[in-house]
């Protein structure tokens, strides 16, 4: 299952990194470029720091020609990309949550502590889009609005909790799948967010 939601995911993060770049308005070598990023950064950003190599899309080139593909194929479909808007969100929240549990998987078999594979699980599932925003020259979304990256923490611990209670792993998978997709789309739907951190020191001054 994990492994079909995956391709559907990064073929949606590519095309929101497409997106992105256009906004940006960057020639068609830097919409290839954020889409890949936007896809498989998170990924790659994790087996660099886990010591993982080869990193994963080296050794699958199809995930290469997914990514980038989709990405072209965004600039053709540009004008209708609105009305699918909320098909995105969905596929999103859909992606944030299996490259969690991809990601807390890796560092598992790589015998690394809970903690380790909690920040691996993050890692995997919000450095894509961080990526991309850094490269458009934006403070990265997933640390400002609705609840993103805390949603994949979250997720992270159900998925070692259930799997340290040694819950069948289907069952543990389909409750963290659920909790996870449940919480990130009630984020969406009631713009809940973390209190906002803003340092003026001008309002300190005497």
């Amino acid at each position: 299952m994990l492994t079909y939601i995956y391709v559907i995911a990064i073929t949606a993060e590519a095309m929101s990194g497409a997106l992105a770049a256009g906004r940006r308005n960057m020639d068609m070598f830097g919409v290839a470029l954020i889409a890949f990023l936007t896809a498989l950064g998170g990924g790659t950003v994790r087996d660099i720091l886990l010591g993982n190599y080869p990193v994963n899309w080296t050794q699958h080139p199809s995930y290469i020609y997914l990514t980038i593909s989709a990405g072209l194929f965004t600039i053709v479909i540009a004008r209708f990309m609105r009305h699918l808007h909320q098909l995105f969100l969905i596929l999103d929240a859909m992606g944030l949550v299996a490259f969690t549990i991809i990601g807390c998987n890796v560092a598992l078999s790589l015998n690394y502590n809970t903690p380790v594979v909690v920040m691996a699980g993050i890692t995997t599932g919000i450095f894509g889009g961080i990526l991309r925003d850094l490269m458009c020259n934006r403070t990265p979304q997933v640390l400002q609005h609705e609840l993103y990256a805390s949603v994949s923490l979250l997720v992270a611990l159900l998925y070692l909790f259930l799997l340290d209670r040694q819950v069948d792993h289907d069952i543990n998978l389909l409750a963290s799948f659920s909790v996870g997709l449940a919480l990130r789309l009630a984020a969406i739907r009631w713009q809940c967010s973390l209190p906002v951190f803003s340092y003026a020191p001008e309002k300190w001054q005497d």
